[in-house]
């Protein structure tokens, strides 16, 4: 269904003679009660019979054609976005970046976990404090974040250098396949590469 046949009905709910019989009719009375000559009324039905509102009723009457609403609405609504289970574990816990909440079910805390460790880059050294400041991003309890991440396997610390060491690497379709991609989000410096 298109646009045209959208603005065909809006069209048809406009006009005062189409909008009088088809009131009339959701009434449930009949078109003569419109209140318009029988040309009027005649050229009203035709309209509003091609426009899909109107149809008869098999008994010399005519009705309204509610459905031809709801097929508009249907073909006006966009198509649902189709999440993968681990979009939906992000969206229901991250708002505008932050964590609403740290999962405590261990398979969503694990994804959770794993979209925060794409803040380190692999091969990166990072001292605890630009851990802690990259991790309050996203939680002001940094500390459980982080003690998770090491307890997960996704970060290995050791004398306060933290590095990443888990959860996914994404590459780019452009980089050779041993190249890992991109830079860290928010500018996250960190020591001496390892």
């Amino acid at each position: 269904m298109s646009d045209e046949a959208i603005r065909q009905v809006l069209g048809l709910l406009y006009q005062d003679d189409t909008l009088r019989v088809l009131s009339a009719l959701a009434l449930e009375r009949g078109p003569e009660e419109s209140g318009l000559d029988r040309d009027a009324m005649l050229l009203a039905l035709n309209r509003l019979e091609r426009g899909g509102l109107a149809v008869p009723d098999g008994e010399g009457g005519w009705r309204v054609r509610r459905e031809r609403f709801r097929e508009l609405l249907h073909a006006s609504a966009p198509a649902p976005e189709v999440l993968s289970p681990e979009e939906k574990v992000l969206r229901s816990f991250l708002v505008d970046g932050r964590l609403r909440a740290i999962p405590t079910k261990r398979d969503k805390q694990l994804i959770v976990l794993d979209y925060i460790a794409q803040v380190f880059e692999p091969g990166v050294r990072y001292p605890e404090k630009a851990v802690n400041v990259a991790l309050r991003a996203f939680h002001d309890d940094y500390a459980a974040l982080r003690r998770y991440l090491v307890d997960e396997g996704m970060l290995t610390r050791e004398n306060n250098v933290y590095w990443r060491s888990g959860g996914a690497v994404h590459v780019s379709p452009g980089e050779p396949s041993g190249s890992v991609s991109g830079g860290v989000p928010g500018g996250l410096s960190g020591g001496a590469d390892a």
